[in-house]
């Protein structure tokens, strides 16, 4: 029995570094055996089927063969299982998401073993700017438009933590849950 998995790579087509295309993208994911492979957008989300249920051991094969295959690139992503990812967008905080006119909305996906309670205590919010909530191996951090340019987000690039995180934005990870359910109940595979 497989199970559907999502695969968030950092880090690539972002200002002209690391450009991978999604057909070979793919290409290298069905070439290192897994199953039911798909990209969805230009930002790295890939999602595929594989036997068992161990995200830590695929995360190290997986960033093995993109590494190799997409020289100079240095793989590092994070595994989520469909349930994991089901998880995390029922887990939001309440209204999460819920004023796309006004607040930006993201997901800041932990790479293992960073959890939630690490991280945070590396990022800080603007108060009438920011928030931001602990989940189940994400940080929610939503910031208000009118004041953008004072959110306190952009300094995780400094941060120790920042290698260790790729971060999607809030409509992005709800439509990638929505794909993952579909393929986990046989619908819409590709």
């Amino acid at each position: 029995m497989s199970t559907q998995y999502l695969a968030l790579l950092r880090g690539i087509n972002v200002g002209g570094k690391n450009i991978i295309k999604m057909a070979e993208l793919k290409a290298c994911f069905e070439a290192n055996g897994f199953d039911n492979v798909a990209t969805y957008i230009q930002s790295g989300n890939v999602l595929f089927s594989a036997p068992g249920s161990d995200p830590a051991s695929l995360t190290g094969q997986i960033e093995a063969a993109l590494s190799i295959t997409f020289q100079p690139y240095e793989a590092r992503i994070v595994v989520c299982a469909a349930e994991k990812l089901t998880e995390i967008v029922r887990s939001a905080p309440s209204g999460f998401g819920s004023q796309p006119d006004e607040y930006r909305y993201d997901v800041i996906f932990l790479r293992p073993p960073l959890a939630a309670e690490q991280a945070i205590q590396h990022l800080s919010a603007r108060p009438g700017v920011d928030e931001m909530f602990a989940g189940p191996d994400v940080l929610y951090f939503s910031r208000l438009i009118a004041r953008a340019s004072q959110s306190r987000l952009t300094r995780i690039i400094a941060s120790p933590i920042y290698p260790e995180i790729t971060t999607r934005n809030w409509n992005t990870t709800c439509k990638l849950q929505s794909l993952l359910a579909a393929r986990a109940q046989g619908i819409g595979k590709t």
